[in-house]
Formats: C-alpha cells, structure tokens, sequence
C-alpha cells in the first residue's frame, strides 16, 4: 500500500523537480510512503531522516526491465495482506544502510581509499606502510576483490547445477530450449566487467549507480543509463586485437577511443561523465 503515486511518460527523467512535487504531498499530509516512476523505473520515499518531510534519496529503486528476487520479496511487503507500516519502515531503513554499505564496498573494489588500504595493509604487512608500499598493493587488493567476487559467483553456480541435476533413478529425455546460436557465443570477460566497474566509479557523483547496467553483445560491451539501448553511456570493444573503448556526443555520435589496458578508461572520465549527462537533466 502506497500512500502518493506520481506518474511519467516513459522515458521522463526522475529528477529533482518532479521530487520536489512529491515532497510538499508528502508534507502536508500523514503520508509515509510515496512512488515516482515512468513505468519503468520506480523510486520508493519515506520519512527516515526527518519525521513527516520525505527523505531525499529513494530507500528502494529499481528497474522492471531488471528486477531481481531481492525485489521481489520486498515489493511482497506491500501487498494489503503483507502490509504492516512498522516492519515496511524497519525494512526501509535496512534497505537505506545497506544500499549505502554496498555503494562504499563498490567504491573501495575500484578505487580503493587510503583508509581502506591502511586497514588492509595493517593487517598483512609486516613493513613499514608506505605511500610507495600502498601503491605497490592497489593493484593486488584491486584483483583479490574481483577475484572474491568471481569465487562467490563460481559457488553459486556449482551449487545451482548440483541442485538442478536430473535424478539418476527415473530419468527423463530433457527438452532442449531453443536458443539462438549468436547468444551461446557471448563470453563476457573478466576484462568487460573491470571496464564496467571503473566506468560505475566515474559516474559515482553524477547519477545513482543502480541505474547503470550492462548488455553485453557478440559485438561489444554495452554500458547503459536504465538498461535502456537509447541511453548508452559507453561501450567496450575487448575482443579483438587492440581495445576500445566509445563515449557519445551531445548529438549521440559515438567516439572510439583506443586504450592500451583497461584502467586506462580512468583517463577519459570528462568524456564519460558527458556521455552519461546527454539523458541527465541538470538543476540550477
């Protein structure tokens, strides 16, 4: 149960001013839980900052175009036979720390911060940490986080194909699902997934990093503003012999840029920022 559900047109940019329009309903009433959306992308407010002035940043956003079981079980909670304001509030506050919690872990996988690399470094080196020392260690602290991440990935899949192996007792002629070949053949490597990750790090201070998503093609690594073909951000070309990465113009004209090795994308931050900022109303 929503209290205020303001509606786009699809494809309308949720910014700061149609918020705006949410916070003074949310005011003047005893209101508690207010929707934005187009109909694809849904922003979910509340009052945990101050009681009875809506927060600004949504405790829950997502797209329906990519929208996973975590969202799933918490949309649940407000259906009228689930609904209970206590436990949707409690819930809303563990979403707000949480989200926040795996923005800074995300930040650290790319960029890790000087406190971040004192922590770590105070407790495996046994020398003196310098600021030579914690340079030599970004990269390595970089590539065990990836290499954490990937070893996760890896459990959860073997644990998935344990589960889903047929019974050996009363065996069954499997239905083949129909596939396209070109599908079978995208790989996405190691390499497209840093490439994504330094590009979510760049765009930290411009957009909300949930709404950029990745399509990985036969022909490149798309990155996208709301999983959305027409609003590219970027894209990487990794799987030939030299690598690319491309950037659009205000006039949507793609840019190729040749890098040597993936953290090379760091280089082109302005052109990756602008890129972002075509589909982004700027206020004030």
């Amino acid at each position: 149960m929503v209290d205020y559900l303001e509606c786009k047109m699809v494809d309308a940019k949720l910014d700061a001013q149609h918020e705006s329009q949410l916070h003074r309903y949310f005011h003047t009433t005893d209101a508690r839980i207010s929707v934005l959306t187009d109909g694809i992308i849904y922003k979910f407010y509340t009052d945990l900052d101050e009681p009875n002035k809506m927060d600004n940043k949504p405790f829950l956003e997502f797209s329906i175009q990519q929208i996973d079981e975590v969202i799933v079980n918490e949309l649940k909670k407000f259906t009228k036979a689930a609904f209970n304001i206590d436990e949707l509030l409690s819930s809303a506050s563990e979403l707000k720390y949480t989200k926040a919690i795996k923005h800074i872990i995300s930040e650290q996988l790319i960029n890790p911060s000087d406190e971040f690399l004192k922590f770590v470094l105070n407790n495996i080196y046994t020398g003196r940490v310098t600021a030579q020392v914690k340079e030599q260690f970004i990269p390595v602290i970089t590539k065990a986080f990836q290499q954490l991440i990937n070893d996760k990935l890896n459990d959860r899949l073997k644990s998935a194909l344990s589960i889903a192996e047929p019974s050996t007792a009363t065996p069954v002629e499997p239905i083949q699902p129909v596939q396209h070949a070109d599908e079978n053949k995208i790989l996405t490597t190691q390499e497209e997934l840093e490439g994504f990750y330094i590009v979510k790090s760049i765009l930290k201070d411009v957009v909300d990093l949930n709404r950029v998503i990745y399509r990985d093609t036969l022909s490149y690594f798309g990155i996208l503003l709301d999983d959305n073909n027409r609003k590219p951000i970027a894209r990487l070309y990794f799987n030939g012999g030299k690598k690319y990465l491309s950037v659009f113009g205000t006039d949507k004209k793609e840019e190729k840029i040749l890098v040597s090795v993936v953290d090379d994308i760091f280089e082109h931050k302005e052109k990756i920022i602008a890129s972002a900022k075509n589909y982004i109303v700027q206020i004030g």
